[in-house]
């Protein structure tokens, strides 16, 4: 009998720590039915393995990154989650930093652990934590939340479109979710970079800021919102075969999308067309770039010298 009860113990401890990334707590244990005594006995014989305090490897020492990143969690205690970079990896959209793994705790927890960085809060409302593969962690908006103030921009926005691109959250919801986080650090950075995913002109406002540039480029008057080569577009000069799109990037976000703006590029590449593509946020807030290519296209397509770059 007393045998049966250990190996029921034993299977109850190997599906618990399965789901847990192969790692259990003392108090796992101990509710499970294993005394301290036990424990030690499992720890001498090597199917358990201490990794820090009150946290054991089952059955082997080396644990993957998911089982180092729920075993710190565990020891953080109750309301402890992957948070910053360390979340952003679990979701798919970060790196790690290669030296500790960062987690957000209650402001009164005493933890310190080797390689964990404890990011303590005065609060950590309950609707900012998830899990995933089992692992407590900041929610998507969270993690931005967090991950904007430890990295630079260009490692944000990279960030973002890896959350896209899986599907995690898009800029769009991302933006939104801002709107419920007035004064908190990060909101700021990521508005600057999600503003130029998510802006938008009217067709009326797109043109009366488009056609002055297209003329200081030394461009004839287009005609617009024409049908060329079975695709309305916005711009096109016919003696020149140019074409030219003003899109807000958002509404080309989808693989439906993706492959129709594909397969228009293909079409006028094909029938010997120049086609060029600038964001509504390019044409509002960066005409001088805007100004620069249309100019060097324009003067490619009339076989001229590439004019000098404006002071």
């Amino acid at each position: 009998m007393t045998t049966q009860i250990s190996e029921s113990r034993s299977r109850r401890a190997w599906e618990l720590a399965r789901r847990q990334h192969g790692v259990l707590t003392r108090q796992d244990l101990l509710a499970l039915g294993f005394s301290p005594e036990a424990i030690k006995h499992r720890v001498r014989s090597g199917r358990l393995h201490p990794v820090v305090r009150g946290v054991y490897a089952v059955g082997r020492r080396h644990l993957s990154r998911e089982g180092r990143w729920m075993a710190a969690v565990l020891a953080c205690g109750p309301g402890a989650a992957l948070s910053h970079r360390s979340a952003a990896a679990l979701w798919g959209f970060g790196t790690e930093h290669p030296d500790y793994i960062d987690l957000s705790v209650r402001r009164d927890s005493e933890s310190r652990l080797r390689r964990v960085r404890c990011h303590r809060r005065p609060n950590l409302p309950a609707e900012a934590i998830t899990t995933r593969l089992n692992i407590p962690l900041t929610q998507p908006v969270q993690t931005f939340l967090d991950l904007a103030t430890v990295t630079g921009p260009k490692a944000l926005e990279r960030a973002i479109n890896e959350a896209d691109k899986h599907d995690v959250i898009d800029p769009d919801a991302l933006r939104k979710a801002l709107d419920h986080h007035p004064g908190e650090p990060g909101v700021r950075p990521l508005r600057r970079i999600l503003d130029k995913h998510t802006f938008r002109l009217s067709d009326d406002e797109l043109e009366r800021l488009f056609r002055p540039l297209a003329s200081a480029a030394g461009l004839s008057t287009p005609l617009t919102k024409v049908e060329v080569d079975e695709f309305e577009v916005d711009f096109f000069w016919p003696e020149l075969g140019l074409v030219v799109e003003t899109d807000g990037w958002r509404s080309h976000r989808t693989p439906a999308a993706q492959t129709r703006d594909a397969l228009r590029f293909q079409e006028h590449t094909a029938a010997g067309l120049t086609p060029l593509r600038f964001s509504h946020w390019q044409v509002k807030h960066e005409p001088a770039h805007v100004l620069n290519i249309l100019r060097r296209t324009a003067a490619h397509l009339r076989g001229l010298p590439a004019p000098l770059p404006a002071q």
